[in-house]
């Protein structure tokens, strides 16, 4: 372990050697990761809602009429 006021080698002026210890625990997760996760999870969100409608919802079918102008049904 590093004395806190450790002097560097060569330096002229003594200066204390700062040493920090970090601590990770298991909510320190790294933001690449975090973001990736919560993205994955939306998308699987989104996915089971489309399977969902895509499964469950039946379209009621329906007459339509269209009318078609008469200058698209002469040949020219």
């Amino acid at each position: 372990m590093v004395e806190p006021t450790a002097k560097v080698a060569g330096a002229t002026g003594a200066r204390p050697l700062v040493v920090t210890c970090v601590t990770r625990g298991p909510s320190d997760v790294p933001t690449l990761f975090r973001f990736l996760a919560v993205v994955a999870i939306l998308a699987g969100l989104a996915f089971a809602a489309m399977f969902a409608l895509a499964t469950f919802v039946e379209p009621t079918p329906r007459e339509i009429s269209v009318t078609i102008p008469n200058a698209k049904l002469q040949p020219k």
